[in-house]
């Protein structure tokens, strides 16, 4: 079984989260091209790596970032999201 730490909730099985998407900065939609936006909203980086990604332990409603390791699939670090890090 898998097992993640929820920064509040300490360790459970990864079935008790929802993921929610990487973490990358937004264009300003008011200034930016439609094409920067729709780079924005339809593309993601698919290339292995450590990623900073959003999830959620459901039962607590907890949201917090996840640095994930995508190309040794582990995960690095978990921690309550306080601004940019």
């Amino acid at each position: 079984m898998k097992i993640m730490t929820c920064p509040v909730n300490g360790p459970r099985a990864i079935s008790e989260f929802a993921y929610g998407g990487e973490i990358r900065p937004m264009p300003d939609p008011a200034t930016c091209s439609d094409d920067a936006w729709a780079d924005y909203v339809f593309n993601r980086n698919g290339s292995p790596g450590v990623k900073r990604e959003w999830w959620c332990h459901t039962p607590s409603n907890t949201w917090f970032v996840a640095e994930r390791d995508t190309a040794r699939d582990v995960i690095v670090r978990t921690y309550l999201y306080a601004g940019d890090n």
